[in-house]
């Protein structure tokens, strides 16, 4: 790519496929940027360029570490790996998930802004919670542009809703106009502006990347007092504004939508956990009651009325795990962090 060329980066989530497969045989062959996509895929087995390929002009390819992107091509990320941009090559990188997702749209949406700065486009589709955001905020603190689906014309519009409300975005467009809007965005920038990267941004891709630590960490955030889920580590609450987000030195990431709901899959595994160690310690303690009558008759009456008192226990904790939602409000965390803000 030469100086003055773009970039476009798109991310998306649930609903996304289908928000592509509709976007992408809209725009023109002559599209004068490269398109680099993150989908929520984890590390399931994707098919989404071979679909998207399906109009049968091939122009989208899994991603892959050291390519230079060329204009019109779509680069998609794989499963269960980051896609970046590093000096103008692609990079997969199999770190730390962020908002319990790999491949997810910060990283990729940060690696672009520092590397060509005011010449990204960032496109937030279609998703739940609020991947992206912060992303899309590191963009325009480098000079770059931020594109969001209209969220009435999103299958979910959970994140298109998030990143207009915590980035200055520039476009709001249904899918039928966003190939129009892309193909005028991604023409080369006349004498693009040159952006300092704030240090916020370099330090926060660096703990990323695993090459941060705790003093670095402390730099750009605060002891939150929660622990990740992914690591057990002291997670920070940075101090770059909405969305509020957590970071552990490993790497890890959570907005605080994100990091509810993977709180909510932690309690339900813990409670699951809890629940079969009772049972079991009710299966050793009738166990234990019969050989002490074995060995001495009338014996193990201690053991057994303890059993019996387990047992009421796991009923009580049978009900509770097996009801679903454990908060007042009879929904789950995700379900609360996913409902729209009560109207004042």
């Amino acid at each position: 790519m030469d100086s003055n060329s773009r970039i476009i980066v798109i991310g998306a989530s649930a609903g996304g496929v289908k928000a592509l497969l509709r976007l992408v045989p809209q725009l023109p062959s002559s599209l004068a940027a490269p398109i680099l996509v993150v989908l929520h895929i984890g590390a399931h087995r994707s098919l989404l360029p071979e679909l998207l390929n399906k109009g049968g002009v091939r122009r989208a390819a899994f991603a892959q570490t050291g390519v230079a992107p060329l204009p019109g091509m779509i680069y998609v990320a794989p499963p269960d790996q980051h896609l970046l941009l590093e000096d103008g090559r692609l990079r997969l990188f199999r770190g730390a998930k962020e908002h319990h997702a790999r491949p997810a749209i910060n990283p990729l949406f940060r690696s672009a802004a520092l590397d060509r700065g005011s010449r990204v486009v960032g496109v937030v589709l279609t998703g739940m919670l609020d991947d992206g955001t912060a992303g899309l905020r590191a963009i325009k603190a480098c000079g770059g542009i931020a594109v969001v689906q209209d969220p009435d014309d999103a299958a979910e519009p959970s994140m298109p809703r998030s990143a207009i409300a915590g980035a200055a975005v520039d476009h709001v467009a249904k899918l039928d106009a966003m190939a129009e809007l892309l193909d005028s965005l991604a023409r080369p920038a006349e004498r693009a502006k040159p952006e300092d990267a704030p240090e916020w941004l370099r330090i926060e891709h660096a703990i990323s990347l695993g090459r941060g630590n705790m003093q670095e960490l402390s730099k750009i955030g605060a002891p939150s007092g929660f622990t990740c889920p992914d690591c057990g580590g002291s997670l920070f609450e940075l101090q770059q504004g909405r969305p509020v987000r957590f970071m552990c030195h490993t790497g890890h990431a959570f907005s605080l939508r994100a990091l509810a709901a993977a709180q909510e899959q932690m309690t339900d595994v813990a409670l699951w956990a809890g629940l079969r160690a009772l049972q079991e310690t009710e299966s050793i303690l009738r166990r234990l009651a019969e050989e002490q009558a074995k060995e001495a008759p009338g014996s193990g009456t201690a053991a057994l009325s303890e059993a019996e008192r387990v047992s009421a226990f796991i009923d009580q904790m049978r009900g509770v795990v097996t009801s679903g939602p454990i908060n007042p409000t009879g929904e789950s965390l995700s379900e609360v962090a996913e409902r729209p803000p009560m109207e004042t």
